[in-house]
């Protein structure tokens, strides 16, 4: 191997792999023949699995996801028919390396032309595709270049001013700039989420006291490596490593990550050694058995554009979020549910069209990550966007300049790239999804777009901007809020659902439409009780307010520091509400409390009547209560029953209306 084709190789592996540096240089096309194939299949018919019994090839984590989110299993779904395959295994000098049923196909190995032939003669066929090379005995895995060690550095770009709980230590630049400790102080660390990254291997991680947490607590579920069909995934490069601890590491006044108390599958896709389509083949693999066990989220710091063999690579109008092998399986695996991020790519200093985002960042439906500073302006080598026909790309935008990471050695370096602002990104979208289940994996993604801070003027290098994670919870707490108002009896019934951890209150505020100012008409304390959505109400009654158009609006106090307010609802308030004349009081009879909630106590005051009786009626005049006493000074009547309004309490004696109060029941 030449010098330059030494030089090429090195410098593809840092733009593709780990996306850091760019090359012009025409690569040398000895190892230009195919001997791996893509083999895809036109149906599946024979298949012994059906979508009604989804248990023969999905986990009961996956179906529940499906069921949860209403995402229909479908054909993508079925494994592809056994026969198929075996048909492809008995042709002589072809091996099958791995398949993937949600594009119905098979990669192979073979250098046979007859085998080829044969293969295109069988009726279940669609076509054999080309996608890689033999490597060339020579050709060796270039190591990723050392990065020097950055100290850091107070950022407080957004004059965020949430406090920090946690002993960050270098990875504190990373965590503020999106605001990140709001969801890390309340607990949300990626507790019980599953997230698979794909990558092209995680030296150390068996070792290194950089994820030493995930280690100790059986954090790290399954190792696979879909490159050498093997569990070790140890034994390989170190790139994905870097970002687990990006993700996972939990280590105080050192570095802790952005989802350090989350779960961890560990797939190998990508070879260093070479650059194929084959890698992709390979990830999609991995994305479907990810998918199968029930993985929540990816993160992929990986992206494509030309390959060894420049006859297949891809161009810009390519790279348009339908083409690309990668591409598709990236959008099938949020199809599925599933919470998609992947690194831009760092070619943003590059030419006219290979500066925009590599696949399958171009992906209609993942979350492309950008890079930037600590300063929060775009880094030179971030990818551009729009995808080819128009999407937004990248979506969102992380600190992927001078990043804090765990190295092989056990100390936390810095380095920089998309491949860096990924993972970082990735941690805290899990962290926010483990705050709002209900919502699915779009919404987070909407979520985490309108938090960014040029979401009102999205543009091609920041997307969406870089998200503000307490404004993406409010978002958050807005989708899964759901409020009904009735009016009865004079009173505005408003009845709400909301996400709380019991600390905080809520508060009830009213203003005519056309006034300034709010007034307060009612705060409660939240329900105590651990992070989940409860039921609340509030009443107002209006029978003393004018008439007019009104405008209300509920208060969310979490904390001195953390106010915020849900949507505002409007009544119109078209009719006076009449309160019957009262006759005048002077037996001082008194009733007790006004509002009532579960029992009306009456004190007959200076009444010397022995008999006397008590009518209650609501507001359309329907008696609700009506009972006669004899020598009873105080009277104890149960409302638990009674509907929320206004009523009517009159006390008679002979036939003699002696007092009548309004009441409210809430």
């Amino acid at each position: 191997m030449g010098a330059t084709q030494y030089f090429c190789n090195q410098v593809f592996y840092m733009k593709k792999l780990i996306l850091l540096a760019l090359c012009f240089t025409f690569i040398n096309k000895s190892n230009a023949q195919f001997t791996k194939y893509i083999v895809k299949f036109k149906n599946k018919v024979g298949t012994p699995h059906t979508l009604s019994n989804p248990n023969t090839y999905l986990s009961a984590n996956s179906i529940a996801r499906r069921t949860k989110y209403n995402i229909a299993i479908d054909s993508t779904d079925l494994p592809i028919t056994p026969r198929y395959i075996d048909s492809i295994k008995s042709v002589a000098n072809v091996t099958v390396l791995n398949s993937n049923k949600w594009l119905n196909q098979v990669a192979i190995v073979t250098t046979s032309t007859a085998a080829l032939t044969k293969i295109n003669s069988f009726p279940f066929v669609e076509n054999t595709t080309g996608i890689a090379a033999r490597l060339l005995d020579n050709q060796v895995s270039i190591g990723v270049e050392k990065l020097k060690i950055t100290p850091a550095l107070p950022f407080n770009i957004f004059n965020i001013t949430e406090r920090v709980q946690l002993d960050y230590g270098q990875s504190l630049n990373q965590i503020n700039i999106h605001n990140g400790q709001f969801l890390h102080n309340r607990n949300f660390l990626g507790n019980n989420m599953r997230i698979a990254l794909m990558d092209a291997g995680f030296a150390t991680h068996v070792t290194n006291v950089g994820v030493d947490s995930l280690r100790i607590n059986n954090q790290i579920i399954e190792t696979w490596d879909f490159v050498s069909n093997n569990a070790n995934v140890n034994d390989d490069d170190a790139h994905g490593f870097y970002c687990l601890s990006i993700l996972g590491s939990n280590k105080p006044n050192q570095h802790i990550g952005t989802a350090p108390k989350a779960n961890y599958y560990l797939y190998r896709t990508e070879d260093v050694g070479s650059e194929f389509p084959i890698e992709e083949q390979n990830w999609v693999v991995a994305a479907e058995r990810a998918d199968s066990i029930g993985v929540d989220v990816f993160s992929t710091s990986l992206g494509y554009i030309d390959f060894d063999n420049s006859a297949l690579d891809y161009t810009y109008a390519q790279r348009n979020g339908d083409y690309a092998i990668m591409t598709k399986g990236a959008d099938l695996a949020a199809k599925k549910g599933i919470l998609v991020f992947n690194s831009a790519g760092n070619n943003g200093a590059a030419g006219t069209d290979y500066k925009y985002v590599a696949i399958p960042a171009d992906a209609d439906s993942i979350v492309a990550v950008g890079s930037c500073s600590n300063a929060g302006l775009i880094a030179t080598s971030s990818a551009w966007g729009p995808a080819f026909g128009g999407a937004i790309k990248p979506n969102v935008t992380s600190l992927g300049v001078s990043a804090a990471y765990f190295n092989t050695a056990g100390f936390v370096s810095s380095g920089s790239g998309t491949s860096f602002a990924c993972p970082n990104i990735a941690g805290l979208g899990t962290a926010l999804w483990q705050a709002f289940p209900e919502i699915n994996n779009m919404a987070i993604i909407d979520a985490m777009q309108q938090a960014g801070h040029i979401a009102t003027a999205p543009d091609g290098r920041f997307g969406y901007g870089i998200p503000n994670m307490k404004k993406a919870f409010v978002i958050g707490l807005q989708k899964t809020y759901q409020l009904t108002q009735t009016f009865n009896n004079c009173v505005v019934l408003v009845n709400f659902k909301s996400k709380d951890d019991g600390v905080g209150t809520y508060t009830l505020e009213r203003k005519l439409t056309t006034a300034t100012n709010f007034t307060t008409l009612k705060t409660i304390n939240m329900l105590a009780n651990s992070w989940q959505l409860k039921n609340y109400e509030f009443r107002d009654t209006m029978s003393s307010v004018a008439i007019g158009n009104y405008t209300y609006r509920i208060k969310y106090t979490l904390s001195t520091d953390s106010v915020f307010y849900y949507p505002e609802f409007n009544f119109n308030h078209t009719a006076a509400c009449v309160t019957p004349i009262a006759p005048i009081n002077i037996y001082n009879i008194k009733i007790a409390p006004n509002p009532i909630q579960n029992q009306l106590t009456i004190n007959l005051g200076s009444v010397i009547t022995p008999k006397h009786q008590i009518k209650v009626y609501d507001y359309l005049g329907k008696i609700v209560y009506n009972q006669s006493y004899t020598n009873n000074r105080i009277i104890n009547i149960n409302a638990v029953n009674w509907s929320s309004g206004m009523y009517y309490v009159e006390v008679w004696s002979n036939d003699k209306k002696l007092f009548l109060k309004q009441i409210v029941k809430e």
